[in-house]
């Protein structure tokens, strides 16, 4: 029984270290997931102001198609007005001309306008994209950086994985049936250190009759507050 529990003892030191390299491939994980969110990020603000410089252009283009018909407009007034015989005719060739001006003077200011924030889009679209491109070639170094250090916490997994397997091999299946529920259970650690009187896994004072049968080391005996598996640890003489 001392043997098995000294395996127990290396199982959970394993396990703990197993899943402290776990861990940690979860945080790299998430690293390079960050990573990637905060490029997909920068590429779909690019994206957005690309949309809205073509939507601008576009607006461009209807004002000055609008401006070019006022004018043609005005033009074919203006070539009336010499063929009118009447003042009446006169003065109302004369309002609409003048409608058509002031409507091509907002159309004018208009289009200034469109062509102020298409210069402040296209500016802001070259600082992106050079800002995008660095990005990209940042990220990829990043990313190769955390996979790198992936795959080296993933060697280290695979040896202690090959550890373990070599102990649960050695264990009945009921004993290791148990550890692995009280891991699942106890967060982790499925045996406790047992010493002065106490259970190092929950702090709780250990009865005297139970503590004093694990001097005899030839049972396997719980925590009756925790259920974890409990292994004598006394101090070293001073």
């Amino acid at each position: 029984m001392k043997n098995r529990l000294e395996m127990l003892e290396q199982l959970q030191e394993i396990d703990l270290l197993l899943d402290s390299l776990k861990n940690t491939q979860n945080g790299l994980h998430s690293e390079i997931n960050g990573i990637d969110h905060e490029l997909d990020t920068a590429r779909e603000e690019l994206a957005a102001l690309e949309t809205r410089m073509a939507q601008v252009e576009q607006d461009k283009g209807e004002l000055e198609s609008s401006l070019a018909t006022e004018q043609e407009n005005i033009q074919r007034s203006e070539s009336h007005m010499k063929e009118i015989k009447t003042n009446k005719e006169f003065q109302a060739f004369g309002r609409e001309i003048s409608a058509a001006r002031k409507q091509t003077a907002e159309l004018e200011d208009q289009i200034l306008q469109k062509i102020g924030q298409i210069e402040e889009l296209s500016a802001d679209i070259a600082a992106r994209s050079a800002n995008l491109a660095e990005m990209e070639q940042n990220v990829a170094q990043r990313r190769q950086e955390k996979l790198a250090e992936i795959a080296a916490i993933q060697q280290d997994v695979d040896a202690d994985a090959t550890r373990r397997e070599v102990i649960t091999k050695t264990l009945p299946a009921s004993l290791l049936k148990r550890y692995n529920s009280l891991r699942d259970q106890r967060r982790g650690q499925a045996v406790a250190i047992a010493r002065d009187g106490y259970c190092l896994g929950c702090n709780m004072n250990l009865p005297p009759q139970l503590y004093n049968t694990l001097f005899r080391g030839d049972e396997l005996i719980c925590c009756p507050h925790c259920q974890r598996v409990l292994i004598l640890k006394q101090q070293p003489a001073a």
